[in-house]
């Protein structure tokens, strides 16, 4: 039995079952729920955890982290990671991942369905029919071919949205801050301000940066073409929802779209309040863009595997907080991770180490970020377990592990 065979895992926020039968099947012992923990909750649950699994809902702050003795990695189930505290899992020696690509296909689909939707007023028609009132009429309904979609922000999300919507006949323009080549016929604009000038539809896929912090206000509103519609499925905190609010109840914009919110509640069926309840030209959605079975099925997937990988091998590939070192499986040999602050002459020191005490290096790796290290030793011999606690004498060592 290998030594990492029984580690303790706990997943919170009713994680698709996929993760813990991937978790399990790796020798994990699975502690699964369906709600998420407030942070003194997570402090008592964290002692002896190994392995944390969160989605969105569940605060992994320096507070939280706190009682986490034994935590190895933590598992974002979902694109997102500003619920994480990425510096303090640093501190902890804990790898994070996420998903960045698993829900991309989902979230594109439901922003084109929603396209249609608004620019012929179905969610408004269907609400009177709903009510029993038939106005029949094609007053303002519009199709999607020949009009103008913009894309702030064109990542994995954004190109795809690009796609999707030139089937279907749109003109596709796009801005993005980083130097991104266009997908199929979009066009790169110059700033955000030419794609808001010139689209019918703008639609947000920015990250949840600090800086895109009220990104899109009444100056951009006021910006847009008259009866322009409006989408965001990124992240709440980029739009200011009154100045939303306001260029729709004028008619500036003639609907909008909104999935995501600066404040969410925490669990199904608590009180929402947002400020666009009562307008009928709005379609709200409570933070699906990316909820699919299928999209959870590959997220559940994709970061079970990762943290796998990393537990089982030291493989910190795709980690969004440690330095990236793909690592292969090994037999018949041990490997050594050391994880430590980024300081001048740790890998000196671990090599002085080893030589004294008569051990051979077969492979050895380092890869630092801005704050931490993480050095990699394969040895081909036994060693003594006082090895062991010289190297984790080692000045600056965070953690060390031993593998195989």
């Amino acid at each position: 039995m290998s030594q990492q065979d029984g580690l303790k895992v706990l997943l919170l926020e009713n994680i698709h079952p996929d993760a813990s039968e991937r978790l399990k099947e790796a020798g994990f012992a699975v502690d699964s729920r369906a709600k998420s923990l407030r942070p003194d909750e997570l402090r008592s649950a964290l002692r002896g955890v190994s392995i944390l699994g969160v989605r969105s809902k569940t605060s992994v702050s320096e507070d939280a982290l706190r009682s986490a003795d034994s935590l190895l990695a933590v598992g974002s189930y979902c694109v997102g990671t500003d619920n994480v505290d990425l510096g303090a899992c640093m501190d902890l020696g804990a790898a994070v991942f996420n998903a960045p690509y698993s829900n991309t296909r989902s979230v594109a689909e439901l922003v084109i369905g929603e396209i249609i939707m608004l620019l012929r007023g179905v969610f408004e028609k269907s609400v009177k029919l709903h009510a029993g009132a038939w106005e029949k009429s094609s007053a303002g309904a519009r199709e999607v071919r020949g009009k103008r979609l913009g894309i702030i922000g064109y990542g994995n999300i954004g190109g795809q949205v690009g796609i999707l919507a030139e089937a279907l006949g749109m003109e596709v323009l796009y801005f993005d801050i980083m130097d991104k080549l266009s997908i199929g016929n979009a066009r790169r604009c110059r700033s955000m301000a030419e794609v808001l000038e010139k689209a019918d539809v703008v639609t947000l896929h920015v990250d949840d940066n600090p800086r895109n912090v009220g990104l899109v206000g009444e100056k951009e509103f006021a910006a847009m073409r008259p009866g322009a519609a409006f989408l965001n499925l990124s992240r709440g905190r980029v739009v200011d929802l009154k100045a939303l609010a306001k260029s729709l109840k004028d008619g500036r914009l003639s609907g909008a779209a909104v999935d995501v919110f600066p404040e969410e509640p925490s669990a199904n069926g608590n009180a929402f309040h947002c400020g666009l309840e009562a307008l009928p030209n709005v379609i709200l959605t409570p933070h699906v863009g990316g909820s699919t079975v299928e999209a959870q099925r590959n997220i559940a997937s994709y970061v079970s595997d990762k943290l796998v990988q990393y537990v089982r091998a030291g493989d910190s590939l795709y980690s969004v907080n440690f330095p990236q070192v793909q690592l292969p499986m090994l037999k018949g040999q041990h490997r050594l991770l050391h994880i430590h602050r980024n300081v001048p002459g740790v890998m000196s020191q671990i090599s002085t180490i080893l030589a004294s005490n008569g051990i051979n290096i077969t492979g050895q790796y380092l890869e630092t970020n801005e704050r931490i290290g993480y050095a990699i030793t394969d040895i081909g011999k036994r060693y003594s377990p006082g090895v062991i606690d010289e190297l984790r004498g080692v000045r600056a060592t965070i953690r060390l592990r031993v593998l195989y």
